[in-house]
């Protein structure tokens, strides 16, 4: 049997397919209009440079990069705003934080505790500190742990390169050396020269005058910044009850800490090492100095 021909013949002409049997379906391909082309080396097309290359140098006909991103340093407030909020979360309910940060040379923790509250000075190395050292922070300011304030010793030995970097700044303040019954500067030459050679390179002023009123629960008769290297005295020894060698007693001790360094043992800061002490004990009037402040405490706390 002869099978027709695909193309079809006279005998058996090829089906006609009727358009409205199979619609006819027109295909489009988008298509960009290319430049003209010309024939390169090897037969290669190759694109003709347009007109307007000829006048853009090839930095305008390049893509556009995109925008550079700055980044502002945080500012202090913003700063203590984020220690504030991480250090929120470890506190106990009802309780409120003012925290301060500083750059402080020697003070890295400064706590103070009240009845409805916390006020805390706080190095700003603390800022970006991890969850572990923000909740060793917290039950320090809280509670005062001993644990804690280890784990926070050894955040601070980490990080001394940041004090190092920073430039000190002389503080500007007024010195009040003459009291109204003792002079500081005349028993601070004294000690100076009968004890530490009129080496020892310090300044001295009496503590801000606070106002009287209930009895105190404690007294910092001394203090010595090293930062600024100043003594402050309590203006409450500045009475015609307090007797001069105890005074003297109470700078002389201000002033070893001028010659010892603060030492560090078993993790903790210690300030008054065996030498300190050792050397405390040889004050000429060390044991009535004593015993005056046995006797006389209260007397001084209720000033």
């Amino acid at each position: 049997m002869k099978r027709p021909s695909p193309r079809g013949d006279a005998a058996h002409p090829a089906p006609t397919l009727l358009s409205s049997e199979i619609p006819a379906v027109q295909l489009s391909f988008p298509f960009r209009p290319l430049r003209s082309l010309e024939e390169g080396p090897g037969g290669r097309a190759r694109r003709a440079p347009s007109a307007e290359a000829g006048t853009q140098s090839r930095r305008a006909l390049r893509r556009a990069a995109a925008a550079r991103q700055v980044r502002l340093a945080p500012t202090l407030e913003q700063e203590t705003d984020r220690v504030a909020t991480a250090l929120a979360l470890y506190l106990p309910p009802g309780k409120t934080l003012e925290l301060r940060l500083t750059n402080n040379h020697y003070s890295m923790i400064s706590v103070r505790r009240k009845p409805d509250g916390y006020r805390l000075r706080l190095h700003r190395m603390f800022v970006g500190a991890e969850p572990r050292t923000v909740r060793a922070l917290a039950r320090y300011v809280v509670h005062n742990d001993r644990r804690a304030s280890t784990l926070l010793g050894d955040y601070i030995e980490r990080h001394q390169h940041i004090i190092r970097q920073q430039k000190r700044r002389p503080r500007q303040m007024n010195l009040r050396t003459a009291g109204r019954n003792h002079d500081l500067q005349a028993i601070f030459d004294r000690l100076n020269a009968a004890h530490f050679a009129g080496g020892l390179e310090a300044r001295i002023t009496w503590g801000p005058v606070t106002a009287r009123g209930k009895r105190r629960r404690s007294i910092k008769m001394g203090s010595f910044a090293v930062e600024d290297r100043i003594i402050r005295i309590h203006p409450a020894l500045d009475q015609d009850c307090v007797p001069d060698y105890f005074v003297a007693w109470i700078v002389y001790h201000e002033m070893l800490h001028g010659k010892h360094e603060v030492r560090r043992e078993n993790g903790r800061r210690r300030f008054h090492s065996a030498a300190f002490l050792a050397e405390e004990r040889q004050f000429p009037d060390y044991d009535r100095a004593c015993a005056w402040e046995k006797q006389n405490l209260d007397r001084l706390l209720r000033v």
